[in-house]
């Protein structure tokens, strides 16, 4: 979707992509929407008209069309919303060049999948072989729906570049959160600001387009790893309404730990949780309306040795299981592929790091 969408929470997915592009044999295709008056037009009539008419496969989302040429052992589709299924309509050959076809869903709640107006999209869905979802809890309905193999693989992160060894920069800031956030943290954060001249940083400004996406990862890691403590909550926790109260684990916890942050917030009561965060003091729990987080922290400076050993233990356990290749191993295993040799030197060279790091 780098080939027209921009939008800072798709980061993840686009560094998901280029790590397979570094580790294994892979084309990356990158398809780019029509211009034009009429290109708009036409995407209006034809989405219209396969409504009209109960055709999915003529959903479009105004992509110039794409042919894949040669063959290929899998097609992998990285979709960040359920909306984005019908970019597959707009590449042509890919069910007889590719083996097996993987769909890699990142947001996809239980309750959107039993919508009237969502279900159309989800016709699209049952010419791929496996799907894989980052919520863990929307892969039964996943699976019933579209009568296919659905697993649950959480996020994971570039833990090289995050990585705040073997050279750490000093923690300059303070507290940094990103997107959403506790109105009632915030303010209590604000006030750390003015009381003791913390620094806090914070979104400031509406917008999420990224000029540049590796730019922009460059830039968020570096601010990680020069952060004390890290804002991680669970998904969308503020808008239950889109939820249904499904609660999952976002991007956040993966980021936040691979940089050596201390993270503070509500993580999700799920068993994707419980699996991939599962040592301790992971995340410092604290209450949605924690006013009282200037005192939560007091008392976590104070323990500067415990603060050491959590800051190593989330990059020990980030370099160790939650790096993209960990992911696209998961997923290599599923289809019955072999990991290519420079996925193996890559492990081999995170478990070297992590060793270092702990020494």
């Amino acid at each position: 979707m780098r080939g027209f969408h921009s939008e800072a929470y798709r980061s993840p997915e686009y560094e998901f992509e280029d790590a397979i592009f570094n580790f294994d044999y892979a084309d990356i295709l990158t398809p780019v929407l029509a211009s034009g008056v009429a290109s708009t037009l036409n995407k209006k009539l034809t989405n219209c008209t396969a409504r009209t008419l109960g055709k999915s496969k003529l959903l479009s989302l105004g992509c110039i069309p794409s042919i894949v040429d040669r063959e290929y052992d899998l097609l992998f589709f990285i979709c960040q919303r359920f909306w984005d299924f019908a970019c597959i309509n707009s590449i042509k050959g890919w069910q007889e060049k590719c083996r097996k076809s993987v769909l890699w869903i990142d947001e996809i709640w239980a309750k959107e999948i039993g919508e009237h107006k969502n279900r159309f999209y989800f016709e699209l869905v049952k010419g791929f072989d496996y799907i894989f979802t980052t919520q863990s809890c929307s892969t039964e309905a996943i699976a019933n729906f579209v009568q296919r193999p659905c697993y649950s693989l959480p996020y994971a992160v570039d833990t090289i570049k995050f990585c705040p060894y073997l050279q750490p920069p000093q923690r300059s800031i303070d507290i940094y959160s990103i997107g959403r956030r506790s109105p009632i943290v915030h303010k209590a954060l604000l006030e750390l600001v003015e009381q003791k001249g913390f620094l806090y940083l914070f979104d400031s400004l509406k917008g999420l387009q990224m000029m540049d996406y590796k730019e922009h990862r460059t830039l968020y890691s570096n601010l990680i790893k020069r952060s004390r403590y890290f804002i991680a909550n669970k998904a969308k926790f503020d808008t239950i309404h889109e939820t249904g109260g499904q609660q999952e684990l976002g991007s956040r916890f993966f980021e936040g730990a691979a940089g050596g942050a201390v993270m503070i917030g509500t993580p999700p009561v799920c068993e994707a949780y419980k699996t991939y965060f599962n040592w301790s003091d992971a995340v410092i729990e604290i209450p949605y309306d924690a006013a009282n987080v200037g005192d939560i922290i007091a008392e976590l400076d104070a323990q500067p040795d415990r603060l050491n050993r959590i800051r190593k233990d989330n990059v020990i356990n980030s370099l160790l299981r939650h790096d993209w290749v960990h992911r696209w191993e998961r997923i290599l295993e599923k289809v019955g592929l072999d990991s290519t040799p420079e996925m193996l030197s890559r492990k081999a060279h995170l478990g070297k790091l992590a060793d270092m790091v702990n020494s």
